[in-house]
């Protein structure tokens, strides 16, 4: 799997509101995944979570994450990342989780009862597909 950075057309592919899905790694070792939604800011991948996810929990336990990100309208276009949790952080004033929720949604998060928690991913090593052939490095 290549390594970061990301050449520019994965680059541009991240930065739109694409569908995700993240796997974590449970105490017993068991993959874990759930679609979410993620930003991707200056080479790295920012998630939101209710404070009361089980996968919070998990990267608590083991940062080891991968996301893979399918085209919205393309789904023999993905890209998967390999990383880790760097930062893990209260979202108090829910800055965060407004800022997904408008790059998906194009407004605020509705949900403002309930403590939300981000998560800052530095991506390892990467891997895409572009119309049923590999998403090559220098591309």
């Amino acid at each position: 799997m290549p390594k970061p950075p990301v050449p520019p057309t994965i680059d541009a592919f991240l930065a739109r509101p694409n569908p995700s899905v993240i796997a974590t790694v449970k105490g017993d070792g068991a993959p874990f995944s759930v679609a979410t939604w993620y930003l991707w800011e200056d080479g790295r991948v920012l998630v939101n979570m209710d404070e009361g996810r089980r996968r919070l929990e998990y990267m608590r336990a083991e940062p080891r994450v991968s996301l893979t990100v399918v085209g919205a309208d393309d789904w023999y276009h993905e890209v998967s990342l390999r990383g880790r949790i760097v930062a893990l952080q209260d979202d108090s004033d829910l800055g965060d989780v407004d800022r997904i929720c408008t790059h998906y949604m194009g407004q605020p998060y509705g949900q403002r009862d309930r403590g939300r928690v981000s998560a800052w991913i530095e991506v390892d090593s990467w891997f895409g597909w572009a119309s049923g052939a590999p998403w090559e490095p220098s591309d």
